[in-house]
């Protein structure tokens, strides 16, 4: 079996989220914790701190991981899903899993397959926590995919659990009030063991901090130990000004990772690191500073605002919801420049609501990725008119770049996103 059949295998023989969307949705612990137990319960093999949130998942896994290599660690990091292959999901010290291993992994357990008849996202899971636990890696960052109490994920004992946020998406199957999300993102608050919420929303805190109390779990609010504000930035990084609350001290951080947004994700990626030194984990301020500043680098951090290329200047953003969406519109427009849109988004979505947030003097290019879930191009530009957004449809996602390219001046700025799918099929050379 070759990769690329193996990668086949799995997407076609499992339900896969990407390919299928709710069809492929299986919530639920037994049927993991079942095949965990037939690998010999990997999960239970290395320590870990998990993370939930609407958005701020990925940056703040890559940020942990960045620095606790830099301390010395090796450090597994499951994130989902993948820009350009699914190796992508599963990395150590940065490198993603061998393509070897994954073929070897679908050959040798099909009987196991069988037998559980697992999601996409669970044979992927264990796939990763079997990986983590044969390279004795000293911590992993994981990632949840959805939500959290019924996550894949939510079988590991962390040493300490994050949330980012809470914002409307995939309502379908977490609920369709920021209340309801966030009781399901609680769901990977364990017992004793430390929860940090990284943003202050009215109304939500109250569900951390019950489900907290129940379960004798220490409940850090990050957003009253740190501050922290962008105070320049350039194309290759953010310079962050922090206030430690707890001392009342000032000090600046670079980050490699652009958009305004990571202030916000920076005082939770703080707060859990906090958590790990009170562990007994040896990181270091210069480990932090020396982290911070190489995330990608450390990482393979990819498609949050990512700058690759400038005159004119080309980012990369996965936003694709409400929140993710107010941001990325709010530091587009602080250019001042003329915008040229290149968007794609999905069908199994309401996206009403990220389309009225979109600046409407920007020139649009509506695509759609190569994805089963991806919304025609016509259809996306027709939904868009309604919002008063103007432009073209160019359904293949590199055609509808290369006709961006061309209309931009020099000085222009091209955002690039909508889903992370149109990032994977974007070739820039």
């Amino acid at each position: 079996m070759h990769y690329s059949q193996a990668i086949d295998f799995l997407y076609n023989q499992y339900p896969a989220f990407e390919k299928q969307g709710g069809l492929a949705y299986k919530p639920g612990l037994d049927n993991v914790l079942g095949i965990s137990a037939a690998f010999g319960n990997p999960h239970l093999l290395f320590k870990s701190v998990h993370i939930a949130g609407t958005n701020g998942k990925g940056s703040s896994s890559s940020m942990l991981a960045s620095v606790l290599q830099s301390a010395g660690y090796k450090v597994g990091l499951y994130t989902s899903p993948h820009i350009h292959d699914f190796t992508e999901r599963i990395r150590i010290n940065g490198i993603p899993v061998p393509q070897d291993v994954v073929v070897d992994f679908v050959q040798q357990h099909t009987a196991i397959f069988d037998q559980f008849k697992p999601s996409f996202f669970e044979i992927t899971t264990i796939l990763a926590f079997n990986w983590f636990a044969k390279q004795q890696v000293d911590i992993a960052i994981i990632e949840t995919g959805m939500g959290g109490r019924l996550d894949a994920t939510n079988i590991i004992q962390p040493e300490v659990s994050l949330i980012t946020n809470v914002s409307l998406d995939h309502t379908q199957f977490l609920g369709n009030t920021p209340e309801l999300i966030a009781a399901e993102k609680a769901g990977i608050i364990k017992k004793s063991t430390p929860i940090v919420i990284s943003e202050w929303q009215e109304g939500l805190i109250s569900i951390y901090e019950e489900i907290a109390h129940r379960l004798e779990a220490p409940l850090i609010k990050a957003f009253e130990h740190y501050k922290a504000a962008i105070v320049s930035a350039s194309d290759t990084a953010s310079h962050l000004e922090v206030t430690d609350c707890k001392v009342n001290q000032q000090y600046n951080l670079a980050l490699d990772l652009q958009g305004n947004y990571q202030a916000k994700n920076i005082i939770g990626v703080l707060s859990v690191l906090d958590q790990l030194v009170l562990k007994g984990w040896n990181i270091s301020k210069t480990s932090v500073k020396s982290g911070l500043e190489h995330v990608q680098q450390l990482s393979g951090f990819r498609g949050r605002w990512q700058v690759v290329s400038h005159k004119p200047l080309v980012v990369l953003d996965a936003a694709h919801n409400v929140a993710g969406m107010e941001y990325s519109v709010k530091q587009l427009q602080q250019y001042k420049k003329p915008i040229h849109i290149v968007i794609g988004m999905v069908k199994d979505k309401d996206i009403s609501q990220v389309l009225s947030l979109m600046p409407k003097e920007a020139a649009y290019y509506f695509c759609q990725a190569d994805s089963h879930r991806a919304m025609p191009a016509a259809e996306l530009e027709a939904l868009a008119q309604n919002f008063g957004l103007r432009g073209q449809a160019i359904p293949n996602v590199n055609k509808a770049f290369k006709q961006a390219q061309k209309n931009a001046g020099m000085d222009d700025v091209i955002w690039v996103g909508g889903s992370l799918y149109v990032l994977g099929d974007l070739v820039i050379k």
